[in-house]
């Protein structure tokens, strides 16, 4: 980006250079061309646009213009005009008259008024002062453009990381109530939980810190948090899941779907009736699927492991990860809770 900006400056002064360059050659066309009446009319204007561009783009317009001293501004561009015309009729009288008077082309010949000549000077001269303005309000603008983008893009991070600490204790709060469930029935599969809520853990806090992650370690982590689940579950659950099989090198924001896991397990096992839940991935034509469907069996309106954080966090992560790239959709028909999701790369 520097480099791209470094570019079009230059090519600004080139362009800007190109124009105040044939101004005096535009004024003179039409006049004798001695050497002379090149270096008045050509050379001398043109070394004092120079100084009018860059005393307005180095100091002027930063100092006075963009501090709004307006009229301050405005004296002293008048004053160095009035000033370069001075010295380009001082050094005209001084230095050139005696040989523009011998000249066989200005013998007889009647000049315009005096005061016209003043005025397309005033004209000329206003010249580069337009276009240093014009330039440098150009690059104030980008420049303003520019930290504005990184300002938007640092809000963003830092939304965005907030929402993926608030998941981690989420989600580790949750799996302790799972671990709290078996200390009684089973301390073996309890301690065993322990140490897979160690190694998930210890994936969510040193490897997913990046903005995007392989697939396929989101898929080890989903079974692996299965797994945890399944040990405090009965014969009466079924749990059935299918992901992709071949590493497909799609990354994706980190912890996206865990929360729909969760939720099936929160809101889709009952102690004492049979509960299934479904999970499918697909990955096609850079557009993911995921779907996760689990029996309805509604939280009693005082456990608050339910409190619907993980769903809320989702919701807001992808609407700031996958803006208009993203389909979620949540249904309950026939006592079945099901949520898809769709991503698009």
């Amino acid at each position: 980006m520097p480099f791209k900006n470094n570019n079009i400056t230059i090519f600004s002064h080139l362009l800007i250079w190109l124009v105040l360059f044939s101004i005096p050659y535009m004024l003179s066309y039409g006049q004798s061309q001695e050497i002379n009446r090149i270096l008045i009319h050509f050379w001398i204007p043109l070394g004092f646009y120079a100084i009018i561009f860059y005393v307005n783009y180095f100091i002027l317009i930063d100092n006075y213009m963009f501090s709004k001293k307006t009229i301050l501004f405005i004296g002293l561009n008048l004053f160095l005009i009035a000033l370069f015309i001075f010295l380009k009729e001082h050094i005209e009288t001084n230095y050139f008259q005696e040989i523009s008077r011998n000249s066989p082309n200005e013998i007889n010949k009647v000049g315009p008024p005096i005061k016209m000549i003043i005025y397309v000077q005033i004209l000329s001269y206003m010249a580069p002062i337009l276009f240093s303005i014009a330039l440098k309000t150009t690059q104030r603008w980008r420049k303003i453009e520019v930290e504005r983008k990184e300002a938007d893009n640092f809000k963003l991070e830092s939304e965005i990381q907030h929402l993926r600490y608030q998941l981690q204790p989420h989600f580790f709060f949750n799996s302790l109530n799972n671990i709290y469930s078996l200390i009684d029935i089973s301390p073996e599969q309890a301690k065993s939980s322990v140490h897979s809520l160690s190694k998930l853990m210890r994936y969510m806090l040193y490897e997913t810190n990046v903005e995007q992650i392989f697939l396929s370690k989101e898929i080890d982590f989903m079974k692996k948090y299965i797994d945890l689940m399944k040990l405090r579950l009965t014969e009466n659950t079924k749990i059935n899941y299918s992901f992709p099989d071949r590493e497909t090198g799609i990354k994706i924001a980190p912890l996206l779907f865990i929360s729909l896991i969760e939720n099936a397990f929160k809101h889709g096992v009952s102690a004492n009736n049979e509960s299934t839940i479904n999970i499918l991935m697909t990955v096609a034509e850079k557009k993911l699927f995921f779907k996760i469907e689990n029996n309805n069996f509604p939280k009693q309106t005082d456990d608050k492991s339910g409190s619907g954080i993980g769903l809320q966090n989702l919701e807001k992560r992808l609407l700031l990860l996958y803006p208009n790239k993203h389909l979620l959709k949540t249904e309950i028909k026939d006592g079945k809770y099901s949520t898809r999701l769709q991503i698009e790369f």
